[in-house]
């Protein structure tokens, strides 16, 4: 794979992410910046910082392993597993999600992101980990493999 400093660079940025370090969010995304993941959408540069830091709020640990990345002019794309850890998921323990992000560079040349949209599987994450939910999906997806 090709190396790409400002793939690499936002990689670093993002796996450094918590809430004490939000308002870097603007040294990699644009003032205009698109997120969007399986839970929300969001637009602007403001109100993803607003949804950072109101994600990360009750976060114990959240960290990146990134596998795979691959960039073609502005779009690049990325797979990495999600270890997080959050007192209301999984009784606090931690837990591991993959995922994949596809990222659109700006076309100013400025390196920062302009389109970030991630996917994963949100039911893995938060929907079989909650109390009383969790063990309803679980029942539910055995029902559906037997």
């Amino acid at each position: 794979m090709h190396r790409d400093p400002e793939l690499e660079a936002f990689c670093a940025f993002f796996n450094k992410l918590d809430k004490s370090c939000t308002r870097k969010l603007y040294e990699f995304y644009t003032d205009d910046v698109v997120f969007t993941d399986p839970l929300h959408r969001v637009e602007g540069a403001r109100a993803l910082e607003a949804y950072f830091s109101t994600l990360y709020e009750n976060v114990t640990s959240c960290r990146f392993t990134f596998h795979h990345g691959q960039r073609s002019g502005q779009d690049a794309f990325v797979t990495w597993t999600m270890q997080l850890v959050h007192p209301r998921l999984d009784r606090g323990r931690e837990i591991e999600v993959p995922g994949c992000s596809h990222l659109q560079f700006a076309a100013d040349g400025s390196g920062k992101v302009a389109r970030h949209r991630d996917y994963f599987d949100a039911g893995a994450m938060l929907y079989e980990r909650l109390p009383l939910l969790g063990g309803a999906i679980r029942l539910v997806k055995r029902q559906l493999d037997g």
